[in-house]
């Protein structure tokens, strides 16, 4: 598997950016809300995060030697996909709400109701803790480096393979 690109990561962000921010100018132009996740969001980015961390938190356990169990392959696999899938989904909440964000920030001063432009901050700050919480379970997912002085090398470049 490959690592997270940073790349991409940041591309997701300001492509949905972009599209938030055409959105939401549209929507509020025509008379419609602004299209923000609810706050009550957050408690699901809160389980997400911390269900991503347990799994994490596990197979980081297994690969510093606590191997009191053995660790099942298609998990650790699965733990994976889910840290880069979180760090996604975070780059895709971060760009469209911290779109939004800035739209509304523009019409701080002509709007009594600033709810919408708070939510979009809310979620903009679950999307960067998810994008951490990503990429640090990905982290925990790595299995560092074996001995180097060996004749082969069939470790990645960056110094080790996943769990």
């Amino acid at each position: 598997m490959r690592t997270i690109r940073y790349r991409w990561l940041a591309v997701t962000a300001v492509v949905f950016g972009i599209a938030g921010w055409l959105v939401n100018a549209w929507a509020t132009r025509n008379g419609y809300p602004a299209p923000v996740l609810n706050l009550t969001a957050l408690l699901t980015l809160a389980f997400i995060v911390g269900f991503t961390l347990f799994l994490g938190l596990r197979v980081r356990r297994w690969r510093d030697g606590n191997r009191e169990k053995q660790l099942d392959p298609i998990a650790a696999a699965r733990t994976l996909v889910l840290a880069q899938a979180t760090a996604y989904a975070g780059a895709l909440l971060l760009g469209w709400h911290g779109g939004i964000f800035l739209d509304q920030v523009g019409l701080w001063e002509m709007r009594p109701n600033h709810a919408p432009t708070w939510a979009s901050l809310a979620m903009s700050a679950g999307g960067i803790i998810m994008i951490a919480t990503g990429l640090l379970v990905e982290r925990f997912c790595k299995l560092p480096p074996e001995d180097k002085n060996s004749g082969e090398n069939n470790m990645p470049d960056d110094g080790g393979e996943y769990a």
